[in-house]
């Protein structure tokens, strides 16, 4: 920072606990809060919630990543939704931690790769709380895990049984950014059949419950990811609202 120059205002987090909710009315509530902090409206903010069951197709997915015919997804339950986040094929489910956050990252963090990397340190330190350890993969985006020792991960080449555990899907316009994260705290990993997650064959999908880790309400988990996000990003925090 040059001699004389401001220094970038404190930063400050709110944060919104919708509950369980299907996923089209939600897409909507993020579309326009992306775009009212955009136009420079409200404060950085995040949505928590739980989704029904969805499939998620991001800009760079490929429909044959998609196993079920639409007929089966429908029977199940099951919805599916075009988005404009980067990345594959993903699902949501009840059980899962599910995190969009709508920050603009001028002026000191204009950085996309920074960004993901926040998102899944947040996943991380969540998960480490709840007795899973975890790390990232160099060559896959997300929250990995080893399924053969839960209890220890010492980097995605020296693990015996490789899982995900949390992606990470953003999209970034003006640097006010959305979509965001998901954690597997229990969803039901039979869901994960319909799919190609994230595009990855060679390795499976599990969450915190299958690993032997603390089982925890979604709601719960949301307001300690809040607190755990805003440390992250150097960020106050400021309301929870709960809204379900």
């Amino acid at each position: 920072m040059t001699a004389g120059a401001a220094a970038p205002a404190a930063r400050s987090l709110s944060a919104v606990w919708l509950g369980r909710r299907r996923y089209a009315p939600v897409h909507e509530l993020m579309e326009q809060a992306h775009a009212a902090r955009r136009a420079g409206r409200g404060g950085d903010t995040v949505l928590f919630v739980e989704h029904e069951p969805v499939i998620t197709l991001g800009r760079g997915s490929k429909d044959e990543h998609v196993l079920a015919p639409s007929s089966v997804l429908v029977e199940l339950g099951v919805d599916t939704a075009r988005v404009g986040r980067g990345g594959d094929v993903t699902l949501h489910a009840p059980g899962q931690l599910v995190g969009y956050p709508i920050v603009d990252l001028s002026p000191d963090r204009r950085d996309v790769r920074r960004f993901v990397t926040d998102l899944t340190e947040t996943m991380r330190r969540l998960t480490t709380e709840l007795g899973v350890e975890a790390g990232r993969h160099p060559d896959h985006v997300g929250l990995w895990a080893d399924a053969a020792s839960p209890s220890r991960f010492a980097g995605a080449a020296d693990a015996r049984e490789l899982v995900k555990i949390g992606a990470v899907g953003v999209r970034i316009s003006r640097w006010v950014t959305m979509h965001g994260f998901a954690l597997n705290l229990a969803p039901d990993l039979a869901f994960y059949r319909l799919i190609v997650p994230c595009g990855i064959r060679t390795h499976a999908v599990s969450s915190i419950a299958a690993l032997g880790g603390q089982l925890v309400d979604v709601g719960a988990a949301a307001r300690r990811a809040f607190e755990i996000l805003a440390d992250v990003l150097g960020a106050r925090r400021e309301r929870f609202t709960v809204l379900e």
